[in-house]
């Protein structure tokens, strides 16, 4: 069981090319996505907390390494999605109906750029 932080802020993921040796800059941005925090209790149910929230601690910095875990996720979701919008917000910012649209956008830009670079903003 993953113990997760509650939040009010949101979460920003980057998909990225690689960063130039000399300027440190990234040339190009494949994908930007931005989520609220409240889903973080949703995501660990999925499994999939660490890999969007926390990336660079499990190892993640290439957008292939996400395919798998996002995929498990979102087939979990699917399969099941009263065990997932138990953790919708009270408040409606946080809810399965907009996180799983979210997921799926952030896996197909993973799968059309498996190269890129992974970077979150907590």
């Amino acid at each position: 069981i993953v113990s997760v932080p509650i939040f009010t802020m949101s979460l920003d993921v980057y998909l990225t090319s690689p960063k130039c040796p000399t300027c440190g800059h990234a040339e190009q941005e494949y994908f930007n996505a931005n989520i609220t925090h409240n889903l973080n209790k949703m995501a660990a149910e999925a499994g999939i907390y660490e890999a969007c929230w926390r990336p660079e601690e499990i190892g993640i910095t290439k957008a292939a390494q996400l395919i798998e875990p996002l995929r498990n996720g979102i087939a979990q979701m699917k399969a099941d999605p009263a065990r997932f919008e138990k953790h919708n917000s009270p408040n409606g910012w946080g809810l399965y109906m907009h996180f799983l649209p979210w997921l799926e956008r952030y896996l197909a830009a993973c799968e059309a750029n498996p190269d890129a670079d992974v970077s979150v903003s907590r």
